[in-house]
């Protein structure tokens, strides 16, 4: 697959490492608490077939800015930071995709900032939390696989944890969010690695609890494309299904084989459904 070009970029905002591969129309990638190497990460990976890809260490993460301020570590900061990434790169317009919490920082990007954006793809992801009145939810107490995921999480926060302990215990962690574990070997079969940023999941934890847009959905007029897992444990089906009804110009697709990776346990149909979406809007070659 080969490596990822990695560039700090000095902005309005501070510097920010980010890593670019593909080629074609730009697409911004990031996540919430994932701290990205040139290793690359493999929901990024599926895009660079036909865009070029910034995949965003924001801040507290890789070589990125530091937070000098808490609040700095919100969404809404992200938001603004990756804005002045766009602008420093000098593009008017480009796509976004996020996967889990990097889907609800998209939602958050369409609704702040949809004249520049030419499309937003949203997978397992969520408009308000999701963990209180979803008992299908691992991060919900009544869950029977909620107290493992809490000592995994807890685990892997620790910076003195050895490092075959911590890929021992990440594969561990994802299984529980795939449809079928066994296969975990073959979905995750490429030299990709990556990091968690322990002080933005740990801010992340606290926003959530009044994390809420779902009055604010009507906002988003950029094309929405949302996709989500049937089984999917961590962000359940329901909100995707929340979110579609809210977001005008808005299509969701249910992988029925999928738990929270359909980019990855059903990577040709997850390929199809983009290829269409592009297709369906006339961004294909924009």
């Amino acid at each position: 697959m080969g490596d990822w070009k990695r560039k700090l970029l000095d902005t309005t905002r501070g510097v920010f490492e980010i890593f670019i591969k593909g080629k074609g129309a730009p697409m911004c990638v990031t996540h919430l608490y994932s701290e990205f190497n040139q290793s690359g990460d493999y929901f990024a990976e599926t895009f660079t077939r036909t865009h070029k890809v910034f995949l965003v260490n924001l801040r507290e993460t890789g070589h990125s800015e530091k937070a000098t301020e808490p609040y700095q570590l919100g969404m809404l900061e992200a938001i603004f930071d990756l804005e002045a990434i766009r602008e420093e790169l000098g593009f008017n317009k480009w796509g976004f995709a996020g996967h889990s919490t990097g889907g609800m920082l998209g939602v958050i990007y369409g609704i702040y900032y949809p004249e520049f954006l030419n499309y937003n793809v949203i997978v397992g992801a969520a408009v308000r939390e999701y963990m209180t009145f979803s008992r299908d939810c691992i991060y919900n107490s009544a869950h029977p696989k909620f107290n493992r995921m809490q000592e995994l999480n807890e685990a892997l926060k620790r910076k003195d944890l050895p490092q075959e302990k911590r890929s021992e215990l990440k594969v561990e962690r994802t299984k529980l969010s795939l449809l079928a574990p066994e296969k975990y070997n073959d979905l995750f079969s490429l030299n990709i690695h990556k990091g968690l940023s322990a002080i933005r999941m740990e801010f992340f934890s606290r926003e959530l609890q009044v994390y809420d847009v779902t009055r604010k959905l009507e906002l988003i007029s950029t094309p929405t494309l949302i996709i989500c897992g049937r089984y999917d444990v961590q962000c359940p089906l329901k909100y995707s299904i929340e979110m579609a009804e809210n977001i005008p110009n808005s299509k969701l697709v249910i992988f029925e084989e999928s738990n929270h990776y359909p980019f990855l346990e059903e990577t040709v149909r997850f390929t199809n459904v983009f290829d269409s979406f592009l297709k369906d809007e006339g961004l294909l070659y924009s």
